[in-house]
């Protein structure tokens, strides 16, 4: 119940927000949303799962190409189009699993950096289908009758995409706490175990990998329209490995944690990026303070400290 008391307070504050903040600010909290459904989702996989990806970029972009290529060349139609790139983000990690998933540690990882790279490179260099590295751009937000605002307002589209993780992390908090969550931590701790208990733990890992293509392919769609672009970079390293920091950051295997992570890693990039170009090593020395100093996150830290004043 205190969870929840939380949780509810959390939304009012996100909902309260956009009346105190200037334009620019709005922007980076919108962002930080993105891409904290898109931690949470590499959550699933790494922080429930002790699968360490640095393809998972992959569902993200593919999504985002989707929405990108059907807008420019088919139809803007959101209700097409937003199913269509959730399918292609599924049918990816389909695809990812049935390759990977018999792999574990270093070598899940290399397997996915290198399928993730592959469709890198056919981005930027199928020209004629992609653009290349121009990329597609002015894709337009959709239009959606049933509301009177419009989705090309900073505050609007901010709750436009506050509606989405909130729908994400409900869905994801259920699924981690179901019994199907309930194997797949089974899984994580002894997959042998769980074998001779009669689980098929390769499908259930298979599932669990395209659930969390699902929800990066959310957060790829909701960037798409946020950009009003797509390019390579979609589909690259960076989105990733900012991915596995924001998980280390937060927490790993707690949802929140990442979210938390997703938001300190938007606004120290972009704030840091505007004082320096070199922004990335402050990153980087970020990462290794975490692991060093806080080795489960944000959240680990924040629980080491009240059981320390509870002793």
């Amino acid at each position: 119940m205190r969870k929840w008391v939380v949780f509810i307070g959390i939304l009012l504050v996100l909902g309260i927000l956009p009346q105190m903040v200037s334009t620019y600010y709005l922007n980076l909290l919108t962002l930080s949303l993105i891409f904290a459904i898109f931690a949470m989702s590499f959550d699933l996989v790494f922080g429930y799962l002790d699968l360490p990806s640095l393809g998972h970029v992959a569902f993200y972009g593919v999504a985002a190409y989707t929405i990108g290529l059907f807008s420019k060349n088919v139809v803007g139609n959101f209700w097409l189009n937003f199913p269509l790139g959730i399918g292609m983000a599924c049918v990816a990690a389909a695809l990812f699993g049935l390759l990977a998933l018999r792999t574990r540690d270093a070598s899940f990882l290399m397997i996915t950096l290198a399928m993730a790279q592959m469709l890198w490179a056919i981005a930027f260099k199928w020209r004629s289908f992609t653009r290349g590295d121009d990329g597609i751009s002015a894709i337009l937000r959709p239009d959606l009758s049933f509301i009177p605002w419009s989705l090309q307002d900073a505050t609007i589209y901010y709750y436009f995409v506050l509606f989405f993780f909130v729908i994400a992390f409900v869905l994801m908090y259920i699924m981690v706490r179901s019994p199907f969550g309930h194997i797949i931590l089974g899984i994580r701790e002894s997959e042998l175990r769980m074998r001779a208990l009669g689980y098929n733990t390769l499908l259930y890992k298979y599932i669990w990998l395209i659930i969390s293509g699902f929800f990066a392919g959310l957060a790829g769609i909701l960037a798409v329209y946020f950009n009003g672009y797509v390019g390579p970079a979609a589909l690259g390293i960076g989105i990733s490995a900012e991915g596995l920091l924001m998980v280390l950051l937060g927490g790993p295997g707690t949802l929140v944690g990442p979210a938390i992570g997703a938001v300190v890693i938007v606004f120290l990039e972009n704030i840091i990026s505007a004082w320096t170009e070199r922004w990335l090593f402050f990153l980087g020395a970020i990462y290794v303070l975490v692991v060093m100093f806080a080795p489960k996150g944000i959240l680990g830290l924040i629980d080491k400290i009240i059981s320390k004043k509870a002793n």
